[in-house]
Parts: structure tokens; sequence; C-alpha cells
């Protein structure tokens, strides 16, 4: 979300989104609020500090540590108090996945700690033990069933052998798509295991690996479906077998960031109804196994078109259901 205060952007996504709110992030307020600081500040018995390169490994936790841990604790707080009232059956919470972070995170000597085998166990172990916990701790200040998302942007850069060394002058060797599914679906297991709830994840990059993320146990993913338009016809096979599976598709339809000119509800709906009409399934399947979201995140939306995107995506929902007469 927009902003730096966290009571506000908890308020806004309670009232628009009463039915699944999900814990805001407000990158804005610079490292430790970012997706890789504030996923650091759940793992256990591992820190991270800032160095002018990225985020590295560090021996203890120091103040860079206990900034994302402070933020993340007062977003909670603020969540708390947001949901008192509203008393959600269901809240969402999203953390970066396995590889996004072992991809952004260095070791001492500056290289990625996916690049290490023994890193990248500790990492991952540490952070499905970091799940756990905090899937713990909002189920008890909210009172609700919790969903967990996996954000992993990075993962289609991590299977391409895209990532740059530290010397800027090669790239990181590819990872096998074996390799990769094992270490998310370890994080995908611990998830299901604390909350009992299906697992998203989430890529907004133009062909997501679908198929990877349902053969490491995502029971949904969410996408930017704004991006889906020319895509090769293998991609969106295993699309549509993932939807046939029962996966359920979260869709990126609502812009991220303030649009030209005003967004109506029938252009936002427009991708999720091609693709479905692409795939060949009747659009029914849109209110069984579709959840319409904004493109990606809103951090660099105004404050007014974040909360009209929310309002948005909860209206093009409502007609997934119920769906107009015009469609």
């Amino acid at each position: 979300m927009p902003g730096t205060d966290p009571v506000e952007a908890a308020a806004v996504v309670v009232g628009e989104l009463p039915d699944l709110p999900h814990l805001p992030e407000l990158p804005k307020r610079g490292l430790g609020a970012d997706m890789i600081g504030r996923t650091a500040a759940l793992l256990v018995d591992l820190a991270v500090e800032v160095v002018p390169s990225a985020y590295r490994v560090a021996a203890r936790p120091g103040g860079d540590h206990r900034t994302a841990v402070d933020h993340l604790r007062r977003d909670l707080d603020a969540f708390e108090e947001a949901v008192e009232v509203a008393k959600p059956s269901l809240v969402k919470v999203q953390l970066a996945g396995p590889w996004t972070l072992t991809s952004e995170v260095e070791l001492p000597r500056g290289h990625r700690a996916m690049t290490d085998q023994g890193a990248l166990r500790d990492f991952t172990e540490s952070l499905a033990e970091g799940i756990t916990r905090h899937v713990a701790e909002v189920r008890k200040r909210t009172g609700a069933d919790v969903v967990v998302q996996l954000d992993e942007p990075s993962l289609p850069a991590v299977l391409a052998g895209a990532l740059s060394t530290p010397s800027g002058l090669s790239t990181v060797p590819a990872v096998a798509d074996p390799d990769a599914r094992d270490v998310l679906a370890t994080v995908i297991d611990a998830a299901r295991a604390a909350t009992g709830q299906p697992v998203i994840v989430h890529c907004c990059a133009p062909r997501p690996p679908v198929a990877l993320f349902r053969s490491a146990g995502a029971d949904a993913v969410s996408l930017d479906a704004t991006l889906l338009e020319g895509t090769p016809a293998v991609f969106t096979d295993s699309l549509g077998e993932a939807w046939d599976d029962g996966c359920v598709l979260l869709l990126g339809l609502a812009p991220s960031t303030d649009p030209r000119r005003p967004v109506t509800f029938h252009e936002a709906a427009r991708p999720a109804l091609e693709l479905v009409d692409r795939l060949g399934f009747p659009r029914s399947i849109l209110a069984d196994r579709a959840v319409p979201t904004p493109t990606c995140g809103l951090s660099s939306a105004t404050s007014g078109w974040a909360r009209r995107a929310l309002e948005l995506v909860r209206e093009v929902g409502k007609g997934f259901v119920e769906p107009p007469e015009s469609w």
C-alpha cells in the first residue's frame, strides 16, 4: 500500500476488502519495510543487515534487523485494531518466497544466498519456521484463520539464469525446475500445516511458472492477467490445466498505479473474460475459481487510486458471482 501510516493503510484494506483483508505492507517507509526486509524480520535464528549493494547476512541482529522487526510489529498492531470491529473470519499475509528471498540476500562475501546449498537450506528452514510463528501471532491477534501468500517475483530469473554475480560480469547458473520445486514445496508445506488453509504463490512476471508452482503444492496462483494477451499456447495450456485441476487463480486486473483515465468495471473485468473464453471454460468458472486483485502491489499509487483499486476488484468479484446481463 502507499504511504507510511500503518493505521490508515489497515483501515483502508479492512474497509474495502471486508471478506479477505490482508496485512498491509508499506515499503515507502524505507529499508526494513520492503518485501525482503519484512520477510527477513520473520526469520528464526538468522539476521540481516543493510550494505550498499543489498541485504546481507549478519552475525547477530543489529539496528537494521530491529528496524524491520519494529515495522512489522507496528503493522500488526494497526491491523489488529482495524479488524477488531470488522471481525473477518479469514485474513491474508504475504511474504517473499524462498527463491526471491535468497536471491536478494547476500552472504558475507557478496554472493547471493541461493548459490550456497547450506545457506539455501538454512534460509528455507528458517523461513518455514518463521511463517509458522507469524501465522500463530496473526491468528491470536485477529481471531481469524490465516491464508499465506508467497511472493516469488524473482523466480523466473532464477530459473532462467538471469541473475548477475557480484562482479556483474556474468550470471548465476540457472536453477533446475526440480530443485526450485523442492525448495518452494518445503515452505508451501509449512505454510499449509500452520494455517490449515490453501497457500497462494504470486508472481507478476509476464509468464509465471504456473506448472512449477502447482507441482510444488500451491493451491492458488496469483498473476497479472493484463499481461496474458499474446502469450504462447504452451503457457496458456499450462494455465488451463491448472485451472481445470481445481487451482484458484488470483487475476490481477486493476492497475497498480494511477491510470491516465478512469477504469470502468467492464474494462477491469475484460482480461478475465478474455482468458476464460480463450481457454474454453464457461464464464461461471470465475465464480468458483477466480479472485480479482490489483495487477501488483499498490505502493506506487496515490492513496486515492489505491482505495479505488481495492473497491474496483471487490466490484469485479461480485460480478464474477452475479454477472451483469451484458456479459
